[in-house]
C-alpha cells in the first residue's frame, strides 16, 4: 500500500492487487469521509449480520475510490492549487482512493472497466466539480 501526500494532506492511497492480506484490512484512516476495506478470507468466514445506524455526518468535500476490474488507467495526482504533484498507473485488480487535491484520469486499454465509489449524496456537477 502507498500513500502520497502534499506536506501533511493526503492526495491518494493506492492498494495494489499484490497488497491484500487475510482478515478485514481497513485501507483508509478513520477521518476520512470515504472508507475502504478489504476482506481476504476463506470459505465458510461468517461475518455477523449487522445495519449500520443512522447517524448523521458532515462531509465537506467529495472523496472518490476507483477499482480496476479490466485493464489500466493512469491517474494524475494535482494538489489544492491545481498543481501536478505525481502520476501512477493502476492495472487490474488494484485500488486507488483519491482524498484531497485534485485527479486526471486516462483510460490506457481497450475494454477497460472501472468501478467508482464516492460519498452522497450526489448534487449535480456544477456544485461539485471544478474542472481545469
Amino acid at each position: 500500500m502507498e500513500t502520497i501526500k502534499d506536506g501533511d494532506e493526503l492526495l491518494a492511497i493506492i492498494y495494489r492487487n499484490d497488497d491484500w492480506v487475510e482478515g478485514l484490512n481497513f485501507i483508509t484512516p478513520n477521518n476520512l469521509f470515504i472508507q475502504a476495506g478489504s476482506w481476504h478470507y476463506n470459505k465458510g468466514k461468517k461475518l455477523a449480520s449487522h445495519i449500520h445506524k443512522k447517524h448523521s455526518r458532515v462531509a465537506n468535500r467529495t472523496h472518490e475510490c476507483v477499482y480496476v476490474k479490466q485493464g489500466s488507467l493512469k491517474v494524475l495526482l494535482f494538489d489544492e492549487n491545481k498543481q501536478f504533484k505525481k502520476e501512477f498507473t493502476l492495472c487490474a485488480g488494484d485500488l486507488a482512493v483519491m482524498a484531497n487535491g485534485g485527479h486526471g484520469y486516462e483510460i490506457l486499454e481497450d475494454n477497460t472497466q472501472i468501478l467508482e465509489t464516492k460519498n452522497g449524496p450526489f448534487v449535480d456537477v456544477e456544485t461539485d466539480k471544478e474542472k481545469f
